[in-house]
């Protein structure tokens, strides 16, 4: 390996490693707290509603990173088996994370955000509650493929 490439591939690790935290924390960190306002202040100061609102901003921002950490792997991954790199098990973790994250980003969260917008009633639904339990199903299985991706190029970086 080249010093350079050996060079993107710390890089390339690290940014996936920053993608990874971000999401645990969004979803072990974050929505615990923005949805449990009143063990934090004693009496119900937000709504559910509220406090969905606030944590779909949360992952607005979030999807940024996603759709950019997609980008990136696939452009990195693809160079590697142009170069003739190919193991099976980071092709199919390439394939669930882009796949996922491209839906949390482009289809779930979109989609969350239009039922919202047509106000609290609608995010009583059982069409937002399946969308909603979908796309927390969704997202597990891309912090998954992204620490796959994460531990098989990390196992090649050391050899």
């Amino acid at each position: 390996m080249s010093p350079i490439f050996r060079n993107v591939t710390m890089a390339y690790l690290i940014f996936l490693s920053v993608v990874l935290g971000a999401s645990l924390y969004a979803g072990m960190v974050v929505a615990p707290v923005t949805f449990n306002t009143e063990d934090i202040f004693g009496s119900s100061v937000l709504s559910q509603f509220q406090e969905g609102m606030i944590m779909t901003q949360n992952f607005i921002k979030l999807s940024y990173l996603v759709t950019l950490s997609v980008i990136v792997a696939v452009i990195y991954e693809g160079y590697k088996y142009k170069k003739g790199e190919r193991d099976k098990l980071t092709f199919i973790a390439l394939f669930l994370m882009t796949a996922t994250g491209l839906m949390f980003s482009h289809y779930y969260l979109p989609d969350i955000i239009i039922m919202q917008q047509a106000g609290e009633e609608m995010t009583k639904t059982q069409l937002f509650i399946d969308t909603h339990k979908a796309s927390e199903v969704n997202f597990k299985i891309f912090a998954f493929a992204l620490l796959l991706l994460l531990v098989r190029n990390f196992k090649k970086a050391l050899r």
